[in-house]
């Protein structure tokens, strides 16, 4: 399949502040995100993913992951990638190539990122993400794309209103489960529960048949049946045709409200799980579910108030990239521009999908009973420190990079496919 093209893809220059700081930042809560998984053979909380025992330290860990973590940072990852798309084709339109063109371009990219998806889970990590965003963006392109900004936000609210019908009726399913007899109550969850071997075999073949069963139902379940995915890009294919990200100072009050409010029913939406865990709000096992799904809704708010959080400290990066330079000072580098730290995630951001594959080097051969074992030995506490320190390699990597001058592999495999060699042309001179 070849796509001819009036540009190539994006230039360093033409990077905003805002997107790529929220990427660096999203990786570092998506390793702590998959602490969980990575502890094998023992037992796991039914209201969530987390191990049942412990030190204080652990429960401590445990509900900071509930609390801010989980289930809110997959709907955030969601937006940065429909608005990545959004950005990706106005600036090829921008540049002369045809709409048809440059959705093709977008399509091919998505295929390839659902196959990067699948390698990824065969290889490595049965959670991959890659192949949801992947799924939903070939189907969201192909429906919404070109509608009209009035389109994208009804659906995105009809789709939100199916969500929030879809948690109440399972508060309801969950309080009648409650009053079942113990041992229908017993059946009745065994018959829910899905047993993820990936981890746990000793076998690397196995583990591969594994990973793949489940990554097929995370991509499904993830990417087109929860809704947060679908109704996430919808709002940034509108967000992104404002360039909200790109111009937050236009956009304050909007960044300020979403931040303010998302951020704070995140949280709350947590509280119960967080109870629950800590052994305070008593709830039948059969019951517990119902704190993941209640999660997962609420976690749509907390996942778009990071992202007007990560505008707003954009915008702050953004006026101090401007106001930094003395008249005459030459700058050798974005890092001494923007600071250390700033820098540091703006480098990771910029090769998310290198950095993200790069996690999982680290952690699955490392914590898998195939691989060393690791995780059987460590505990919550410990492998969220892992966890960091695996973020932390990941930047040292990222700046590396960035002071050679070099995108991530990733990056360069997945635009070299999705171009091609032949895939752009110089607009002729008029």
């Amino acid at each position: 399949m070849s796509t001819t093209l009036t540009r190539g893809p994006v230039r360093a220059a033409e990077r905003s502040p805002a997107p790529d700081l929220a990427r660096g930042f999203m990786l570092l809560l998506i390793a702590v995100a998959n602490t969980p998984f990575y502890l094998w053979g023992r037992e796991t909380s039914p209201g969530s993913s987390h191990p049942v025992d412990g030190s204080w330290l652990d429960r401590v860990a445990d509900v900071f992951i509930i609390t801010f973590v989980d289930l809110r940072i997959y709907p955030m990852f969601a937006f940065m990638f429909g608005y990545g798309m959004m950005q990706l084709y106005s600036r090829q339109l921008a540049a002369g190539t045809s709409e048809k063109r440059a959705g093709r371009l977008l399509q091919f990219r998505n295929l390839w990122l659902l196959i990067f998806g699948l390698v990824h889970a065969a290889l490595l990590w049965m959670g991959d993400v890659l192949g949801a965003y992947g799924l939903a963006g070939l189907l969201l392109v192909w429906l919404f794309l070109r509608r009209k900004d009035t389109t994208l936000v009804v659906w995105a609210s009809v789709l939100l209103g199916l969500l929030a019908i879809g948690t109440a009726l399972a508060v309801v399913g969950a309080y009648f489960t409650a009053q079942l007899p113990p041992a229908e109550a017993a059946e009745l969850a065994a018959s829910f529960q899905i047993d993820d071997t990936s981890m746990t075999t000793d076998s690397y073949l196995a583990s591969v048949g594994a990973r793949l069963g489940m990554w097929v139902v995370i991509t499904a379940g993830q990417g087109v049946l929860g809704l947060v995915v679908p109704i996430m890009i919808l709002l940034a294919f509108w967000a992104g045709r404002r360039r909200i990200l790109e111009n937050p100072g236009d956009h304050l009050p909007l960044l300020r409200r979403v931040a303010a409010i998302g951020i704070p029913l995140g949280m709350l939406g947590a509280v119960p799980g967080d109870l629950y865990h800590v052994g305070v709000l008593r709830v039948p096992d059969v019951s517990a579910w119902v704190f993941e799904l209640v999660q997962a809704f609420t976690g749509f708010f907390g996942g778009l108030g990071y992202v007007a959080l990560f505008g707003l400290v954009g915008r702050a990066v953004a006026r101090r990239r401007r106001e930094a330079p003395a008249p005459g000072v030459r700058l050798t580098s974005a890092l001494q521009v923007d600071g250390p730290v700033a820098g540091a995630l703006q480098a990771v951001g910029k090769r998310s999908l290198t950095c993200y594959l790069l996690q999982s080097v680290l952690c699955a051969p490392v914590l898998a009973a195939w691989g060393l074992g690791l995780g059987e030995h460590l505990s919550s506490w410990s492998m969220l420190l892992y966890a960091v320190g695996v973020w932390g390699l990941t930047v040292v990597f990222a700046v590396w990079q960035e002071n050679r001058g070099a995108r991530g592999p990733a990056e360069v495999v997945l635009r070299g496919l999705a171009y091609g060699r032949r895939g752009t042309r110089r607009p002729t001179a008029a």
